[in-house]
């Protein structure tokens, strides 16, 4: 069972993970009876931080912005993480935290103890983060959209989409995904009644947060990451494909990263790859270079440019063979 001080400092750690906790939800994700958070909370009033409760079917707690956060606690392994991701911030996909990086890493070494500030002096003599290339997203933007898919609050932006034309959209956001270097938000589209992916960086101006919105459930069951890959994978190319793989999909996934591909258990020996490139030609050459079985479910052109590309090659060889004469 935790302390009172290490509860209090959990009480006050997810009262800002939301706008609103019910009281009895916020009792059972601490797994402390009501009247024991009724208590905590007017300890934490009584230290200074204005916690606002609320009565009725929809009561509960709500802590206010504006107020210093607790002291962190963190174990070595957590100190160790949050100074590689300080220095790995300097130079990666979001950009105006370069600095604010700095003096977090420079704040935080000040007071680490010394076994800690020796393995981070190794760390940072040893990790070279290359340089970003391609466009980076603004931090600002992203806490604006987290806070809206968070809160569940309409966001409005400009927007200019693969082909250069611009568009105003407003959305109703479920998420951030980053991958491929790309951050991405999903959201649903009331004007499509549909879900899309968005570019970040393809936002022009700022994103604006409105109106609340009744939640739904997300795309793919809730997985985000997947639908975006899949999104990302085949959404873009005018030929598309699916393929059964006659290899499990643990290994087929160490082999096709999710941008050039979704994969799907069919059963234990087999999977199902969904992909998609600019020219059927390209998928003729990919299919053979990965070099295992398979079979093509759909385009049926896809099968007749495999069986033209199988002729061909029974061709050359039977020319090639016939020419060939016995070595002496």
């Amino acid at each position: 069972m935790l302390s009172s001080t290490s509860r209090l400092l959990r009480v006050l750690s997810l009262l800002q993970t939301r706008s609103h906790w019910a009281g009895a939800e916020l009792a059972e994700r601490l797994e402390i009876h009501p009247r024991t958070l009724r208590r905590d909370i007017d300890r934490l009033r009584e230290l200074g931080y204005p916690i606002h409760a609320s009565s009725g079917v929809a009561g509960g707690y709500a802590f206010r912005a504006g107020q210093a956060l607790p002291p962190l606690l963190l174990d070595d392994e957590e100190a160790l993480a949050v100074a590689i991701a300080l220095r790995l911030a300097t130079a990666g996909t979001v950009g105006g935290v370069e600095e604010s990086s700095l003096r977090a890493m420079v704040k935080l070494e000040q007071v680490m103890p010394a076994r800690l500030r020796k393995r981070i002096d190794a760390l940072r003599s040893a990790i070279l983060p290359t340089e970003h290339v391609g466009p980076t997203v603004h931090a600002a933007v992203l806490s604006v959209l987290a806070t809206a898919c968070r809160d569940q609050l309409r966001v409005d932006f400009a927007y200019l989409d693969g082909k250069g034309q611009a568009s105003q959209r407003s959305v109703e956001p479920q998420g951030l995904v980053h991958s491929g270097q790309r951050w991405y938000l999903v959201a649903w589209d009331p004007a499509r009644s549909d879900w899309r992916t968005f570019r970040i960086d393809r936002m022009a101006g700022d994103a604006t947060a409105g109106a609340h919105f009744a939640p739904r459930p997300g795309p793919d069951g809730g997985n985000l990451r997947a639908y975006v890959s899949r999104s990302v994978a085949l959404s873009q190319y005018p030929q598309q494909a699916r393929v059964v793989l006659h290899q499990p999909h643990a290994t087929m996934a160490r082999r096709i990263p999710p941008s050039a591909g979704v994969l799907e258990a069919l059963d234990d020996a087999r999977c199902v790859l969904a992909c998609g490139a600019h020219q059927q030609s390209t998928l003729v050459h990919w299919l053979l270079a990965l070099d295992v079985e398979f079979e093509v479910l759909e385009p049926p052109s896809l099968r007749d440019l495999l069986q033209a590309a199988t002729e061909r090659v029974a061709r050359g060889l039977a020319r090639g063979s016939g020419s060939m004469k016995p070595l002496p």
